[in-house]
C-alpha cells in the first residue's frame, strides 16, 4: 500500500510539472485523456505557450531532475510514440544540472578509492567542468604526474532513480493491463532496458570496461581514439582516465581555424560509425558534440561512454541489407528483410510491407543527395509498426538515435556532405564479405568443420547410451517410471518396444547435428 500511495504521490508531481509546462499531449490518446489535458491547460505558465510541444516537454523533464532527464533522452528514441517533431526536441534535452559541492566530490573519492586526495592526486581542481544528471567531472593531475578528468557520480542519484524507475514499472504495468492494443509496443520490455542502461551507467566500472573494449577495436586506427582508463583510481563511483586536448566537433570556426579539413573529419566520422555498428557489433551511442572533439592531429576524440549499444552479427547483416535495399530503391528486399528477420509477423503481406516502404522512403529518398536522412528514414520506418504488428526492437531504436545524432554532427560540419554515402563503399564490402559467396562457402565449412569436431563427443554419448542399455538399461527416477506405468494401465499394455524407438530417435537427432 505504501509504495501505491508514493507512486500516486510521485505522479502527482510529475502532472504538476507537465501541466505547468503544457506537456500533457502524450495523455492525449484517449477521449477521456483529451478531456483531462484540456482542462489542465487552463492552468500553465503562459510563458511556454509560444514553444512546440516537443519544447514544453523538454523543459518540464528537466526540471523533474536526472531520472527524467534519462527518461526524456530515451524516449528520444521512439518517434513510432512521440512523432519525429518531439523526437527530434527531445533529443536536444540537455543532461545539465548544477554541480553538487566539491567536498562531496572529494569525500566520495576517498571513500570509493580508500586513500586520501592528496595521496592520489598532485592537485585537484574543486571547479567542475561538467556536471550532468549522474556525474560530474573535475580536472587533476596524479601523484605521478598524469593529466587526468575524475568523473564523480551525483550523491543519492541511486536512491532517487530506484524510486523512479519503480513508478515507470507501475505506469507501463497498468498501461499494458488496461490497454491491450498497446502492449506491441512493450512498454515495460521498454522500462527494463532502460533501467538496465541507466543502471550500468551508475556504475562507473562498467563505463571504463566499455571505453577500453572500444579502444582495443580502435588499436592501430590513428584516426579515432579512446582516452586511456586509470583503473587504479577507478571504482563504482569514480572514474579516472586520461584527460584529452581538443576542439568539440560542433566549433566549426575554431577548426576552420586550426586548420582541420572538415570533409575529413566526417569522413573519419562516418568511418567511425560504420565499424561500431557494423564492424565491431559495439557502438557510442551517445556521440553528442559534447563527446566528440578533435584532435591537433585531426584525430577524433570519443568520451563518456555511459551509453552504448550492441548489434548481434545476424541483426547487422539484417540491417546491413535494409539500408542497401532502402539506397538502392529495392523495397520489396526491405520488406523481405523485415519478414526473415522476425520483425513482421509471418500472416502480413510482403507485397503490402514493400509499398508501404515505398510511400515513406520516395518523398526522403528523391531529396538531393546531401538531404537524405537514413536516421529519418528509420524513424518512418518505426511508424508504420500499428498497421503491420510490428514488434519494437528496443536495439534497432537506440542505434537509430544513434544515427541521428551523427548526422546532426555531419551536417554541422558540412551541410552538403552526406556522411552514409561516404560510408557506402564500406557497408557494400562489409555485405560482401559477410554476405557473398565466399562468405557463405566459409559458413558453411565453418559449419562443417564444427559438426566433425562434436562429433567423437556424440559418438561418446551413443556408446554410453549403448553401455547402458547392455548392462542394466538406462535409469530413470522413480516418479519418470511411476508416470509411464500409469500411463501404461491408461492405455493398455506399456509398449516393451518404446524406449527403444526412442533411443534410436535420439541418436539419429545426435548424429544429425
Amino acid at each position: 500500500m505504501f509504495h501505491v500511495l508514493r507512486n500516486l504521490w510521485r505522479l502527482a508531481t510529475i502532472g504538476r510539472a507537465l501541466t505547468r509546462h503544457d506537456a500533457l499531449f502524450l495523455i492525449e490518446v484517449t477521449g477521456g485523456g483529451r478531456l483531462l489535458a484540456k482542462f489542465l491547460h487552463l492552468f500553465a505558465d503562459s510563458r511556454y505557450a509560444a514553444l512546440r510541444p516537443g519544447q514544453r516537454l523538454t523543459a518540464a523533464l528537466q526540471t523533474l531532475g536526472p531520472t527524467f532527464i534519462k527518461f526524456g533522452q530515451a524516449l528520444s528514441t521512439r518517434p513510432d510514440l512521440v512523432g519525429d517533431q518531439v523526437a527530434a526536441d527531445l533529443s536536444e534535452l540537455q543532461d545539465r544540472l548544477p554541480p553538487f559541492p566539491a567536498a562531496e566530490a572529494r569525500a566520495i573519492i576517498a571513500a570509493e578509492l580508500g586513500r586520501s586526495i592528496e595521496a592520489l592526486y598532485q592537485s585537484f581542481d574543486d571547479e567542475p567542468v561538467a556536471a550532468a544528471s549522474i556525474a560530474q567531472v573535475h580536472l587533476a593531475v596524479t601523484s605521478s604526474g598524469e593529466e587526468v578528468a575524475v568523473k564523480v557520480l551525483r550523491p543519492g542519484v541511486e536512491q532517487h532513480f530506484a524510486g523512479d524507475i519503480a513508478l515507470f514499472y507501475w505506469l507501463a504495468g497498468w498501461i499494458e493491463r488496461l490497454m491491450p492494443s498497446m502492449r506491441r509496443l512493450r512498454f515495460v520490455d521498454s522500462v527494463h532496458a532502460f533501467e538496465e542502461s541507466v543502471t550500468l551507467e551508475m556504475d562507473l566500472r562498467f563505463e571504463a570496461a566499455a571505453a577500453a573494449e572500444m579502444a582495443e577495436n580502435f588499436a592501430g586506427d590513428e584516426s579515432f581514439t579512446i582516452p586511456a582508463i586509470d583503473w587504479q583510481r577507478t571504482a563504482r563511483r569514480v572514474l579516472t582516465l586520461e584527460r584529452i586536448h581538443g576542439t568539440s566537433i560542433d566549433e566549426v570556426d575554431a577548426l576552420r581555424a586550426a586548420g582541420h579539413d572538415l570533409v575529413s573529419i566526417v569522413e573519419k566520422a562516418a568511418d567511425a560509425f560504420f565499424n561500431m555498428v557494423f564492424r565491431d557489433g559495439f557502438f557510442h551511442a551517445d556521440m553528442h558534440p559534447g563527446n566528440l572533439f578533435v584532435g591537433e592531429d585531426g584525430q577524433l576524440i570519443a568520451v563518456d561512454f555511459g551509453i552504448t549499444g550492441r548489434v548481434d552479427k545476424q541483426t547487422r547483416r539484417f540491417l546491413g541489407e535494409m539500408l542497401l535495399g532502402f539506397l538502392n530503391g529495392d523495397y520489396r528486399r526491405v520488406a523481405e528483410v523485415h519478414f526473415e528477420a522476425g520483425y513482421v509477423p509471418p500472416d502480413k503481406s510482403v507485397d503490402a510491407f514493400s509499398q508501404a516502404c515505398r510511400s515513406f522512403a520516395e518523398p526522403l529518398l528523391g531529396r538531393p543527395l546531401h538531404e537524405i536522412s537514413v536516421a529519418r528514414l528509420l524513424g518512418q520506418l518505426f511508424q508504420v509498426t500499428d498497421t503491420f504488428a510490428m514488434e519494437v526492437q528496443p536495439q534497432l531504436l537506440l542505434l537509430q538515435k544513434s544515427m541521428l545524432v551523427a548526422e546532426g554532427v555531419g551536417r554541422r560540419l558540412d551541410p552538403q556532405i552526406n556522411m552514409w554515402q561516404l560510408a557506402r563503399p564500406l557497408i557494400e564490402q562489409w555485405m560482401v564479405d559477410n554476405l557473398g559467396p565466399q562468405a557463405r562457402v566459409k559458413e558453411s565449412v565453418g559449419a562443417v568443420m564444427a559438426s566433425l569436431e562434436s562429433l567423437p563427443r556424440l559418438v561418446a554419448h551413443a556408446e554410453k547410451t549403448v553401455e547402458a542399455l547392455r548392462y542394466g538399461g538406462l535409469k530413470l527416477h522413480p516418479d519418470s517410471l511411476r508416470s509411464m506405468q500409469n500411463g501404461g494401465r491408461r492405455n493398455g499394455v506399456f509398449p516393451a518396444w518404446l524406449p527403444w524407438v526412442l533411443v534410436v530417435g535420439l541418436l539419429f537427432l545426435l548424429l544429425r547435428r
